[in-house]
Parts: structure tokens; C-alpha cells; sequence
């Protein structure tokens, strides 16, 4: 970014406008309200930012972060082991524990393969995936890497890899949004949603029997009705 403030403010506003998803105006903007906040809060925002360096690692088991050891999530003794769910990030694991659906254990990447960016599958936690299900004990492994070039890149050299070991290797269903228009959707989601397509089981009306049709002997057979005498009631007498 071109410079426009001096000294500190404008290599403030750079350091900011190298994180993910901050922009220029993002980073002009934290940088001046960093300015105008109070010193005490702008210590503790070091603290913090000290405390996760020197602090937070990855897990030595999964690859989430972590303070100890292990994460949470593999020091849970009521997870299932029997499954694996994939993850290029550790910050998916998040996205996916607020469903509150799944059980199993998981495994981070560490990204996707990218041979733009120069990743391939060594540069990722594929080797220690592959050491984890050594033993035996996982039956299925549940990709979930994200639903771009780079996730179905990385998903593809995955099941290629685990479909000789007997292991059962499935993928997170995707497809259209809800509330969204199918005009707007990109070639990777109609494929998926084409594929992850189900079918419709309509059920089945109830058979009604048929009803009897009445034929002149049962309508002569049929008692008469009793007719109800329809005259108006006489009017009481008037009063003089």
C-alpha cells in the first residue's frame, strides 16, 4: 500500500493490511481506532497476542491448537475413535462442533493442495493421517476439506490414497444453498449437487373401497323418510 501517513501510523496500517481478509480501509481504520483507545486496553491486546505466541501449539495427535499435549477434543475419552473427520484447518473444527452432530476424532491438514502456491501433498499432515490409521482402529475417515479447486483437489488425492487400505472414505454432502439462485451457483456446487442428488420417496395413497352403488330394488327397499310438517306457528293473540 502506498504510503500515506508517516512513520509509525502508516507501518502500523501496513502490518494490518497484511492479515487475511483485511483490506486498506480495514487496516486505516483499526489503526486509528488503536490510536484512539485506551493505553490499558491497548496493553492487554499485547498481552493477549504474547500469551497465544508463546503459549498455543498444535496438537501432537490431530494438529488442533492446543495449550497441553492434546486438545480438547482427543483428551475426550467419550469421543468415537472408530472415525476421522479431515479437516484443512483447525479453525474448521469450530464450523463443525457447533452442529453438535458429530462424535469422532479429527485430523488437520494444514491446508490444501496448491500447486500455484507450491503445496503439494508433502507440505501437508498426510503421513501422520496415514500413521493414525495404521492400527486398525479407524473404519471411516470423512473428508471435509473445503468446497473450492483446492479442497476437491486435495479430497481427490485422499481417496485415491485411502480406497487401498479397507477403509470406508466418505465426503461431507454438499450442493445449493438454501434461499439461493441457481443462476448464481458455480459450476463445483452444481456438479456436487448433481451428484449428492436423492431421490423422492412419495408414499402411497390408501386404497378406498369402493362405494356401493344403489340399485332400484335397494331404493324401493329403502324405508321412507319422515317428513317434518314445515307450517309456520300460529302468532300469540294481541295484546289491547
Amino acid at each position: 500500500m502506498a504510503g500515506v501517513y508517516d512513520g509509525a501510523v502508516q507501518e502500523l496500517i501496513d502490518e494490518f493490511n497484511r492479515l487475511p481478509g483485511i483490506g486498506p480501509k480495514s487496516a486505516q481504520r483499526i489503526a486509528f481506532h488503536i490510536l484512539e483507545a485506551d493505553p490499558s486496553d491497548i496493553t492487554a491486546l499485547i498481552e493477549a497476542i504474547t500469551r497465544v505466541k508463546e503459549r498455543v501449539h498444535f496438537c501432537e495427535t490431530c494438529g488442533n491448537v492446543t495449550e497441553s499435549a492434546l486438545c480438547i477434543i482427543c483428551a475426550d475419552p467419550r469421543r468415537l475413535d472408530s472415525v476421522i473427520c479431515v479437516v484443512e484447518e483447525a479453525k474448521d473444527i469450530v464450523a463443525i462442533e457447533r452442529t453438535r452432530e458429530y462424535h469422532g476424532r479429527y485430523h488437520v491438514l494444514g491446508g490444501a493442495i496448491n500447486p500455484i502456491r507450491g503445496i503439494g501433498p508433502d507440505d501437508l499432515h498426510i503421513r501422520e493421517l496415514l500413521a493414525r490409521l495404521s492400527d486398525g482402529t479407524v473404519s471411516e475417515v470423512i473428508l471435509a476439506t473445503d468446497p473450492n479447486i483446492e479442497g476437491e483437489a486435495t479430497a481427490t488425492y485422499l481417496i485415491r490414497l485411502l480406497s487401498t487400505l479397507g477403509i470406508t472414505v466418505s465426503r461431507l454432502a454438499s450442493g445449493l444453498p438454501v434461499g439461493g439462485d441457481l443462476e448464481y451457483a458455480d459450476e463445483i456446487t452444481l456438479s456436487r449437487a448433481f451428484e449428492g442428488r436423492q431421490q423422492i420417496q412419495v408414499a402411497q395413497p390408501t386404497p378406498v373401497a369402493p362405494r356401493e352403488v344403489p340399485t332400484p330394488s335397494s331404493v324401493l327397499d329403502t324405508p321412507p323418510v319422515p317428513t317434518v310438517d314445515a307450517s309456520p306457528l300460529p302468532l300469540p293473540p294481541r295484546a289491547h
